[in-house]
C-alpha cells in the first residue's frame, strides 16, 4: 500500500511538471526532441492538420555556411515550443551542377503553404545561382503530396517577365533612362520612382530577393519579394496551383529599400514589416498598413519599442505566424544573424501587441509562453 502510494505521488508529480506551460527565450539555444539545435533559418511556418511545421535553411558551420550545402529543413509542434524534428524537406542537388539547386547554391527564406485545390503542398524560396553571388535574384518553387516532403523542385524564374506593374502609367512605358545618373541623386531616385529597374527586367523578368508568402481569406495567394536591387517590394499574385505567377502585381515604396517583409491581417488592414538594407547587420524594422494585399501600401513607424528598439532586437523579419485557435494572436518570427559561424544564428520570437488604436507593436521578453494570448 505504501509502495502504490508513492507511485501514485510520484506519477502525479511528474504529470504535473510535464504539464508545465513551455516557454520561449529569444536568443536563446533551442534544441528540437533530439537536444539538436533548430536549424531552421529564415524560415515561415504553416499550420495543418493540427500541428505547425517550421520550414527553415539549413545551415553548416562557418562562413560557408551562408551557402546551401545541406537544404530545407522541416520540425513539427502541437504547442510551438517542443519541435520534432521531421528531417530534410527539400534537398540540394549533389554532383550536379547543372542543377539550379546544386549544392553551393544560395537557397533563402523558404515557405510553405497550402493547395485546398489541389492538395498539393507548395515551397517558395529566394534562389541564387551558385557562383555568382547575388546576381541572379530568382525564387524558386517546389510541390510535395507530404507536408514534410520530399518535396520536387520545379523550376526558378524572374517573375513578371515581359509584363508591367498594375496601375503603371502608360506614359512611362516607353520612358528611356540615362545610365548615369549619379546615385540616390534626386534625379536617380526619381528615376527609380518611375521604373527604371522595371524597364531594365522587362524581358528577362523582374528580381526576387528576400521574400514571403501570405494566402489571403479567398484563397489567393500572393508573393511578396525584394526586388529592383532591393530598393522596391514587389507583391505578386500566384496562380490557382500556387506554382506560378498570373502577371499581376504592385510596386510597394519605390527607393523605399524594404528587405525581409512579413506579412499578416488584423481586423480588416493588412500589416506588413520589413527592414532596412544592411546586410547581415540589424536596423529599425518598419512597419507598412494597407487596406488590401494589392492596395496602397503606407509606413507607419517602427513598429519596436524599449532597448535596442533602433536594432530590431538585433534580428531581422522573416515571419508573423498567426497562432491556431487564438483571437489576434500572432507571434513575430526573426533571425539574428551569425554570418561568420551560420549555424549559430539564433531565433527572436516576440508576441506581436496592439495599441489602443489597433497598431501592432513589438516588446522585448526574455522569455514568454504561448499562454501570453490567453490574456490579451
Amino acid at each position: 500500500m505504501k509502495s502504490n502510494l508513492i507511485c501514485l505521488v510520484a506519477f502525479v508529480l511528474f504529470a504535473s511538471f510535464n504539464n508545465q506551460p513551455k516557454t520561449i527565450k529569444p536568443g536563446e539555444i533551442w534544441p528540437d526532441n533530439n537536444g539538436v539545435l533548430i536549424n531552421a533559418h529564415g524560415g515561415g511556418i504553416l499550420f495543418h492538420e493540427g500541428k505547425y511545421y517550421w520550414f527553415g535553411e539549413h545551415k553548416i558551420e562557418g562562413k560557408k555556411g551562408n551557402q546551401a550545402w545541406v537544404g530545407v529543413h522541416c520540425y513539427s509542434s502541437k504547442n510551438l515550443t517542443d519541435w520534432k524534428d521531421e528531417g530534410i524537406a527539400l534537398e540540394v542537388v549533389k554532383n550536379n551542377p547543372e542543377s539550379e539547386i546544386t549544392e553551393g547554391c544560395v537557397l533563402e527564406r523558404p515557405k510553405v503553404i497550402y493547395n485546398q485545390k489541389t492538395g498539393k503542398f507548395v515551397m517558395w524560396f529566394h534562389l541564387e545561382l551558385k557562383d555568382q553571388g547575388y546576381n541572379a535574384a530568382k525564387t524558386g518553387v517546389a510541390v510535395s503530396d507530404k507536408v514534410t516532403g520530399p518535396y520536387t523542385f520545379l523550376n526558378a524564374v524572374n517573375p513578371n517577365a515581359g509584363i508591367w506593374p498594375l496601375d503603371y502609367p502608360d506614359e512611362l512605358k516607353s520612358k528611356s533612362f540615362s545610365d548615369t545618373l549619379k546615385g540616390w541623386s534626386d534625379e536617380w531616385k526619381k528615376a527609380v520612382k518611375d521604373g527604371m529597374f522595371v524597364h531594365r527586367d522587362f524581358k528577362k523578368g523582374q528580381m526576387a530577393r528576400d521574400m514571403t508568402l501570405f494566402v489571403d481569406e479567398d484563397g489567393t495567394a500572393y508573393h511578396i519579394h525584394a526586388s529592383e536591387e532591393n530598393l522596391t517590394l514587389h507583391i505578386s499574385e500566384l496562380n490557382d496551383k500556387y506554382t506560378g505567377f498570373t502577371g499581376k502585381y504592385i510596386r510597394v515604396l519605390p527607393t523605399g529599400h524594404n528587405e525581409a517583409p512579413a506579412i499578416f491581417k488584423h481586423n480588416g488592414k493588412y500589416y506588413m514589416i520589413t527592414s532596412g538594407c544592411t546586410g547581415w547587420d540589424p536596423n529599425a524594422a518598419r512597419l507598412l498598413v494597407s487596406d488590401s494585399v494589392m492596395g496602397n501600401w503606407e509606413y507607419i513607424e517602427n513598429p519596436c519599442f524599449g532597448d535596442d528598439k533602433e536594432l530590431t532586437f538585433h534580428s531581422q523579419s522573416t515571419y508573423i505566424l498567426p497562432v491556431e485557435g487564438k483571437k489576434n494572436a500572432f507571434i513575430f518570427m526573426a533571425d539574428r544573424w551569425k554570418p561568420e559561424n551560420a549555424i549559430d544564428g539564433r531565433y527572436i520570437w516576440l508576441p506581436v501587441k496592439f495599441n489602443e488604436n489597433g497598431i501592432p507593436y513589438l516588446e522585448w521578453m526574455d522569455e514568454w509562453d504561448p499562454g501570453i494570448f490567453d490574456k490579451m
